[in-house]
């Protein structure tokens, strides 16, 4: 028997960021929000003993039951789609806050050259850079247009860092808390970086370099550089995540309530609406529906597109043809980088999810593509997370895998190697996307969300070149043995890699070439609206959550417009 519950202004399928600010923003408005997660109720209190490796790096204490709901995966069409099992090449956050509580804390604004990268691209190269089956397109909003909103995520969170990179975009204020500390290690890299003509700078970071209150009135706290940021929450209150912000200002409006444990199976339509969602108690499996003038979609980017398709809203993709849209443009993250082995020992056991210095000089179009292979690029940077004693065993090449030679050899490199890492653009291609399992079902009998991906030509041409950048400043920071990352071939789903998949729900100008407007609005369905790193037409050179956080306010002042006005909102 399914339950039908009293209707609301506004529901949001999933509670972290997303989740989060369009519920903060659109309850300080007056309206009723229902914010529906299917994981459990969570917050600072519950990580008082979160320095546990094993629980929360290896076990995943924080991430998604994938017994209960997985993907299935395949490099091509060709070959048998078969269920992920266990987490590796990205890890799916469940719970309060979701993949917000567990990040690492890195915090950047996507470049202006993403926005418009088509027409950039083609303006300066010519309209044949890229092969014809890189499905490469406009976002259908500038970046001055979403600077606002980068300024405001940003100061919600109290972002620490300093306007000092030549390449990103212009912005409107100054960071609203100090960059973290410069480090003996990010001081070896900035005089390496400097030394070879690149400009560094401090990474932004949303593990705050001092205590800051931010315009909501909710505190964070200061850094204390205990290292245990990426998959673990924070004991401290001080790596900003939606629990300590925008999840209490919601709640304090009195027009808020999160229902927990309460996973999203359908979004109901009639006509050209939708009318609500249809979830199951994941406890007791009782079934209801929760009736909503607005529904917003603000989940993981897999989920928000297996939603829609589960609910038949949009036109699938279909690679044979090119046409439709849904689940079409998924990227991942390529990612280049060097490793450097040194005589000194150095504190590398201390840091913070976000310390770190960067070069931006081979990311975007910050450097000329004419004679090469590939457009964009990656963000080369050190951080200084923390290195735990289960998971990082840096060793010299031909060193065993095991045995008395491999212990010898990681104890004496654990505190005498460091690596630069890029994060590499993706270019969306016809072959990449994201459809429906025919065969495999989940727990509540929904297929499962089936991803096809390789890397590309385009991939690999760009780990190449930028990996023989990051050994030319791992080299110049004076490492008695470089080692570059090996070369790309075919993507595996293990092992880890990042968490930043993009595509699949992708914003733009045309309903014929994106699944929502730029203020993230379906195109077939006024008073639906999708937000998440699944509106990004392609993957760029950092993370995704600063770009996110920005297409969330642009979202919810959407939501709150179409509530007073209705109608389309381009």
């Amino acid at each position: 028997m399914v339950t039908t519950l009293d209707s609301v202004d506004v529901v949001t399928v999933g509670v972290g960021w997303t989740g989060g600010i369009i519920a903060a923003e659109c309850a300080k408005e007056g309206l009723k929000v229902v914010g529906l997660e299917r994981g459990r109720e969570r917050g600072t209190e519950d990580f008082s003993i979160v320095h546990d490796e094993y629980r929360y790096a290896v076990r995943y204490e924080l991430m998604q039951d994938l017994s209960r709901e997985t993907i299935t995966f395949r490099n091509n069409r060709q070959q048998r789609a078969l269920p992920m099992r266990q987490m590796g090449s990205f890890l799916l956050g469940e719970g309060l806050g979701g993949s917000g509580t567990h990040w690492n804390g890195q915090n950047w604004r996507f470049l202006p050259y993403d926005f418009q990268i088509k027409t950039m691209t083609d303006e300066k190269y010519g309209a044949n850079k890229l092969p014809a089956e890189y499905t490469l397109q406009d976002w259908g909003i500038t970046y001055d247009e979403l600077e606002p909103y980068f300024d405001r995520f940003e100061k919600t969170a109290g972002i620490s860092g300093e306007d000092n990179n030549p390449f990103w975009g212009k912005r409107s204020s100054p960071y609203p808390t100090p960059p973290m500390k410069k480090t003996p290690i990010l001081q070896r890299f900035e005089t390496a970086a400097t030394n070879l003509g690149l400009s560094p700078f401090m990474m932004p970071s949303a593990n705050l370099s001092e205590a800051y209150e931010n315009p909501d009135g909710q505190q964070i706290n200061a850094c204390q550089y205990c290292g245990f940021c990426e998959r673990f929450g924070c004991e401290y209150g001080a790596k900003t995540s939606p629990e300590i912000t925008v999840v209490p200002t919601a709640r304090e409006t009195g027009n808020y309530e999160i229902k927990f444990n309460a996973n999203v199976v359908e979004i109901m339509k009639e006509g050209d609406r939708v009318t609500g969602v249809r979830y199951y108690d994941t406890e007791t499996f009782e079934e209801f529906i929760q009736p909503a003038n607005v529904v917003v979609l603000t989940s993981y980017i897999l989920n928000n597109a297996k939603l829609l398709m589960v609910s038949q809203i949009g036109e699938q993709y279909d690679p044979e043809t090119g046409q439709g849209t849904l689940g079409k443009n998924y990227a991942y993250q390529i990612l280049p980088g060097a490793s450097g082995f040194f005589d000194e020992q150095m504190n590398t056991f201390m840091g913070a999810g976000a310390l770190g210095m960067t070069v931006d000089d081979f990311n975007g179009d910050s450097f000329d593509h004419s004679d090469l292979d590939f457009i964009h690029g990656a963000s080369l940077s050190i951080t200084q997370t923390g290195s735990r004693p289960i998971l990082h065993n840096p060793i010299p090449p031909d060193t065993p895998s095991w045995g008395a030679d491999f212990k010898r050899a990681s104890i004496e490199n654990y505190t005498r190697s460091l690596s630069i890492g890029g994060q590499g653009a993706s270019m969306p291609h016809r072959e990449n996307y994201m459809a429906l399992d025919g065969t495999y079902k989940d727990i509540y009998g929904v297929p499962l969300l089936q991803l096809t991906y390789n890397f590309t030509d385009q991939d690999r041409a760009l780990h190449s070149y930028l990996t023989e950048r990051a050994g030319e400043i791992m080299q110049e920071m004076g490492a008695k043995t470089v080692v570059g990352g090996n070369p790309i071939s075919d993507y595996d789903i293990v092992p880890y890699q990042t968490t930043h998949n993009t595509g699949g729900t992708i914003m733009g100008a045309d309903p014929g070439t994106s699944v929502v407007n730029n203020f993230l609005q379906h195109w077939d369905a006024e008073n639906l609206f999708v937000v998440g790193a699944g509106n990004f037409a392609h993957n760029g050179g950092y993370n995704p959550t600063g770009t996110v956080g920005a297409l969330a306010y642009r979202c919810a002042e959407g939501v709150i417009r179409y509530s007073r006005e209705g109608g389309s909102l381009v």
